[in-house]
């Protein structure tokens, strides 16, 4: 069973794909059961199919994106979730660019059981953005078949366009703005897409802007606290997601 929210209108549908009185720009929807490993855990994915034209947001898109919100509290046996993002594309959004995906999004996670001995049984409802010439809300409600006997091909394609750790840390630049924090960051590398997170909290980030120079890229972005106001940022909370022609890869820290 699926069910698809938009706005005003709750809508019940029984059947993948979605009818045609789904959400404007999406296809399809459902978790890929995956695959049960030897600890007790399980691996498996949201896909998410749209119509062409049409794209969906990255954790933390930017300035005007929807990131998505997970609740699984419906699923059983389930002690954590890890989720795994394969690196994000540009996409446009209202007058700029934010980072998501184009078509299709399969997003692997690992699922731990709280009682090893017994299976996991997968539900979760997110709530996302889909866009094309304007973005809207949209709500789906998932719940997984059994899992398979083998690892899924889809799934360990989008898991290897996951970013890969970096040793390397970028030398930051941390200084208070009116609402927040400006965070600027400078790389020995060239940057073709770049975005800065924290990796707690609550607080909004903006888009990232990358400029090049000579050997290198700099990135800045904004970080704003719900209280509006400058705040004493650790630097280890940063987080650095770097695309460039030789992949992606992730930062966590600064450098010094």
């Amino acid at each position: 069973m699926i069910r698809i929210v938009l706005s005003l209108a709750c809508l019940g549908l029984s059947a993948l794909p979605l009818a045609a009185e789904g959400p404007p720009g999406l296809v399809a929807a459902r978790i890929l059961p995956g695959w049960t490993q030897p600890d007790g855990s399980r691996v498996a994915a949201i896909e998410f199919q749209l119509q062409p034209g049409w794209k969906t947001y990255w954790r933390s898109p930017g300035d005007s994106g929807l990131p998505p919100v997970f609740d699984w509290s419906g699923s059983a046996n389930l002690g954590d979730v890890a989720l795994h993002w394969p690196a994000p594309q540009a996409v446009s959004s209202g007058d700029g660019l934010a980072l998501g995906y184009h078509d299709r999004l399969v997003l692997p996670f690992t699922a731990s059981p709280a009682d090893p001995g017994r299976p996991v049984d997968l539900a979760v409802a997110v709530d996302f953005g889909l866009c094309k010439n304007i973005c809207v809300p949209a709500h789906v409600a998932l719940r997984a078949d059994a899992a398979g006997a083998a690892p899924d091909p889809a799934i360990l394609s989008a898991l290897d366009r996951v970013p890969d750790p970096a040793p390397d840390r970028p030398d930051c630049d941390l200084r208070p703005i009116a609402d927040g924090m400006r965070v600027t960051a400078t790389l020995p590398r060239s940057v073709t897409l770049a975005a800065i997170e924290l990796a707690d909290g609550d607080a909004w980030v903006s888009s990232t802007r990358l400029d090049a120079k000579p050997g290198g890229s700099v990135l800045t972005a904004d970080i704003v606290p719900p209280e509006a106001a400058p705040f004493d940022l650790r630097p280890d909370r940063l987080v650095f997601t770097v695309i460039g022609e030789g992949g992606a890869v992730e930062m966590r820290g600064c450098a010094g």
